[in-house]
């Protein structure tokens, strides 16, 4: 069986559904699936790179997966620009002769399924990561999901099946309302090999973010609007002999930075910017707790408290309605849960789990015991394979599969 996924961006661009996409593709050969991605470049240039840039393989003899990279120029709105997308998507699927298109969402590009005669004749997959939510905090959401949402509708229409990350979030999500019947459950899972044990070069370099305080909470995640930072911040007033660090880049810098000064933290809150992959895993590792502050339903799962349970990190998270990021908290067991924006809620948690040494050791094995049984790539891979078998055979009942998985009778 071949699978070509849509996505919007891939490692080397840092991101939490990107490392997804990056984790599921090559664990989906051990179900006898070949997968490729479609993505945007993250380089803004006009070639784009074709036929394809290879993600190392998930281990020595495995094949690599092609990943396709369109010409990007930037975004508007969080969204790619990418006006040569529809061409590349009928190349992708004249090359790649995939079975059925798997489309993550949300990503305008992959609205180009709907026109795209070669995408049309597939059966399609919708991965459901986030609601486009109309923002309290960021208006121009509001105004822009108007023009989005008509494509959506007909694209959640178009599909065979629709992959919802937790319960949660399916019950809150209104887009997803009219296709409750073809939804299913298949949470984000990690793959821990990919996370390597920080080298001496990057346990050094966190060391001089971290100085030398004792109690040490890390945040990670771009700074913009719905991650709550704010609140993190002004919790970390009452945190004593405590240093937070708050890694990653993003539009709120200058005036984040502003917050601290003005509360004269000195040196108790850092923005380091944007970090390394090797530098942040580093600061995992040698951090206390992980804290996950975010403020609004666009926080839809939260893959950073996956990357927690690697470390065996105890996490504080805002408990948003609707969210999936109090879920994985209550289905693994390893942290606390705070309402969302209350920066006293948030501090008082920090300070229980600064104070309780044997606490955090109990959650952060609790979170390491949930990423071996429940939340690793591996039952992840199996239930998206499963999926498949089952859309392609409710597509074609009528055309058997070889042992090989190839469509008897026609291409594959």
């Amino acid at each position: 069986m071949r699978a070509l996924h849509i996505g919007k961006y891939y490692p080397p661009f840092a991101g939490g559904i990107e490392h997804f996409l990056a984790d599921l593709l090559p664990a989906l050969g051990a179900h006898d699936i070949t997968a490729a991605a479609l993505v945007h470049d993250e380089q803004p240039r006009w070639g784009g790179q074709w036929p394809s840039t290879l993600a190392p393989p998930l281990s020595e003899g495995r094949e690599e997966t092609p990943i396709y990279r369109a010409p990007c120029f930037g975004r508007l709105l969080y969204a790619p620009i990418s006006p040569a997308f529809p061409i590349w998507l009928h190349r992708a699927i004249r090359d790649f002769r995939p079975d059925l298109l798997h489309l993550h969402l949300p990503n305008t590009s992959a609205f180009w399924a709907l026109a795209v005669p070669a995408a049309r004749r597939l059966p399609w997959i919708v991965h459901w990561h986030a609601d486009v939510v109309a923002s309290a905090i960021d208006r121009r959401l509001a105004l822009a999901y108007r023009l989005y949402r008509p494509f959506e509708q007909r694209l959640l229409a178009a599909s065979r099946a629709v992959v919802a990350t937790s319960p949660p979030y399916l019950e809150a999500s209104t887009a997803l309302a009219p296709w409750r019947e073809r939804c299913h459950i298949i949470p984000l899972g990690l793959n821990p090999t990919r996370i390597a044990e920080p080298d001496p070069a990057a346990r050094t370099r966190a060391e001089s973010l971290w100085g030398t305080t004792g109690f040490r909470v890390l945040a990670i995640g771009r700074l913009t609007y719905y991650k709550g930072h704010d609140a993190l911040i002004r919790a970390a007033a009452s945190l004593e002999n405590s240093r937070v660090l708050i890694a990653g880049a993003g539009e709120r810098r200058e005036r984040l930075s502003a917050l601290i000064q003005s509360l004269g933290f000195g040196e108790r809150v850092g923005l380091p910017g944007f970090q390394p992959e090797a530098v942040l895993n580093a600061l995992l590792a040698s951090c206390d707790l992980l804290c996950l502050p975010s403020l609004e339903r666009t926080e839809a799962f939260g893959l950073v408290l996956l990357e927690a349970m690697r470390f065996g990190k105890p996490v504080v998270v805002s408990d948003i309605p609707g969210s999936g990021a109090g879920w994985v908290t209550r289905q693994a067991g390893h942290g606390l849960l705070v309402p969302p924006g209350d920066a006293a809620a948030l501090a008082a948690a920090l300070r229980a789990l600064q104070h309780d040494p044997n606490r955090r050791r109990t959650l952060g094995q609790a979170g390491a015991a949930a990423l071996r049984e429940r939340f690793g790539i591996e039952p992840v891979a199996a239930a998206v394979a499963a999926l498949y078998r089952r859309v392609l055979a409710a597509a074609q009942p009528s055309v058997p599969f070889s042992p090989g998985g190839k469509r008897m009778g026609g291409e594959g």
